[in-house]
Order: C-alpha cells, then sequence, then structure tokens
C-alpha cells in the first residue's frame, strides 16, 4: 500500500490505526494535513509521514483518501485535480456525492464515495461504499479493505442510497446513544446512583445486540421471546406502542435521509 490521506482528523486516524493493526507499515501511510499540531501529533503517536502540501504526498501514491470535513472539500478536490495520476480515490466527506466530486476533480473516474460511521473509531463501524464505473474491480478491492480497516462494509448499486446509509448508520449511533440516555435516566429515576445506571444501560444494551449478531433470527422473535403475556415486558412494551415510539423512529430515520438529499443539492451546487 502507498496511501496519501488528506486531512488527519479523528476518521483517518482510525483508518490509518486499523490498517497498521492489520500489518501495515507506517511508511505506506502520508498524511496532508494543514495543522502543524496535527502533523506532529501523527508523526509521534503513528509514525506516518504527515506534510502540509498535497504535492509532498499525492504523487507516486496508489490511493487518496478525502478525510475533509464537507464544506472543504470542493477547495481540495479542485487543488487536487491536476496532481492525479491513475490514483483510486476515496471520499470519506459526508453529504456529497460521487459525481460532484468526480466534476471537482476535473471528470476524474476512478473513484469510490464511502460513508463510515463513529464506531469507526473502535474498528466497530460499518461503512457504505459506492463505485463510479470507472472504478476496477481491484480499485473496488481496495476501497473495501480500507474502509474494512474500521468496521464492516456494504456495497451500494447507486450513489443516492448513501442518504439512506447516511440516516441509517452515520447518524444511527446518535440514535442508540438517545435510548441509552433514556435507560440510564430511567434507572436512576429507580433509584440507581449514576455509575450504576450507566452500567445497567450499557451492559444491557451491548448484551442485547450482541446476541441480536450472534443469530439470524429476526428481532422481533427475540423480542416476543422475552415478552411473557401479563409480564413486566409486556407492560413496557404496551406503553411504547401507545406512544407510537417504533412509527417516531421510523419517521425520524425519515427525516434523516431527506435532510441528507437536501446537503447533497447544496454541497453540490456550483
Amino acid at each position: 500500500m502507498n496511501i496519501a490521506f488528506i486531512g488527519g482528523g479523528n476518521m483517518a486516524t482510525a483508518l490509518i490505526g486499523g490498517l497498521l493493526q492489520e500489518g501495515g507499515a507506517p511508511g505506506e501511510f502520508t498524511v496532508i494535513e494543514v495543522a502543524p499540531e496535527a502533523r506532529e501529533r501523527l508523526a509521534r503517536e503513528m509514525g506516518v509521514r504527515a506534510v502540509a502540501n498535497p504535492a509532498e504526498g499525492v504523487p507516486g501514491s496508489q490511493t487518496v483518501v478525502l478525510a475533509v470535513k464537507p464544506q472543504q472539500l470542493r477547495e481540495v478536490a479542485t487543488a487536487l485535480g491536476p496532481l492525479l495520476e491513475e490514483q483510486l480515490v476515496i471520499s470519506i466527506a459526508a453529504g456529497i456525492r460521487a459525481a460532484d466530486i468526480s466534476r471537482w476533480l476535473g471528470g476524474y473516474p476512478n473513484l469510490v464515495r464511502a460513508m463510515p460511521n463513529t464506531p469507526a473509531l473502535i474498528r466497530k463501524g460499518i461503512t457504505g461504499l459506492f463505485a463510479l464505473p470507472g472504478v476496477t474491480p481491484e480499485g473496488r478491492s481496495s476501497a473495501e479493505r480500507i474502509l474494512g480497516a474500521a468496521g464492516d462494509t456494504v456495497w451500494l448499486d447507486n450513489d443516492a442510497m448513501m442518504d439512506a446509509i447516511t440516516a441509517v448508520s452515520a447518524s444511527g449511533p446518535a440514535y442508540v446513544f438517545y435510548f441509552i440516555e433514556a435507560l440510564q435516566q430511567a434507572a436512576q429515576e429507580l433509584g440507581f446512583e449514576a455509575a450504576d445506571a450507566r452500567r445497567l444501560a450499557l451492559a444491557t444494551f451491548r448484551g442485547a445486540a450482541e446476541l441480536a449478531a450472534s443469530g439470524t433470527e429476526d428481532p422481533a422473535v427475540l423480542r416476543a421471546r422475552v415478552t411473557s403475556k401479563g409480564g413486566t415486558t409486556e407492560r413496557a412494551l404496551s406503553t411504547l406502542e401507545a406512544g407510537q415510539v417504533k412509527r417516531h423512529i421510523v419517521g425520524a430515520v425519515l427525516a434523516a435521509a431527506e435532510r441528507a438529499r437536501e446537503l447533497g443539492d447544496e454541497f453540490g451546487k456550483d
């Protein structure tokens, strides 16, 4: 590998860290980062080459990962275009469509758009991937390997589905934290100290998620299995159903997808 990361923030650090754990060598990575403190930290903590100018890190690379904020991507891509040869370009910037990035790069065809989520920071993430038609099978494999260093991956047939990925899995951790927050609050209202309430909420959520992931049964089947007629769980779920909680969760995710489409339109404007 010879990968140049443009931007040295949390997600770039997570990907580099995962690739290093999988056997990559620090010398295979160059990070282009404008902040001197960030460059020093990356060089010190990860042993990678960190430079300020794309012209120092992009030529000779096999893959370029765009890991900058969405608001910065157009300027970065416009400057990057003349430096590209045949490298695979991967964008992990939220909200910006592959066609717009390709246009800013001067019509560059060898581009994969990726949408990871924050559990990537502990290598437990999931990333949606979409490749332009000009990406070779080898390029797709490279993208999958790089993003797979931070967790699972799923390929999408069209870029429009990235809005759904954004709503379901990229925003999804916030929904999970929201539920954990509520469960923790309930435990405290029932008399537990904050530390024990947190432990109960986190262990319950982690265990239930791992149980669901350990088999192929639908979550509805697992839910029914722990819901005894006339019992405490049935009472709790009846309260949730009366408040139409499931419908509101689905509605919230659909609203997030709509906002993702709006942001794609905004960011992609000429």
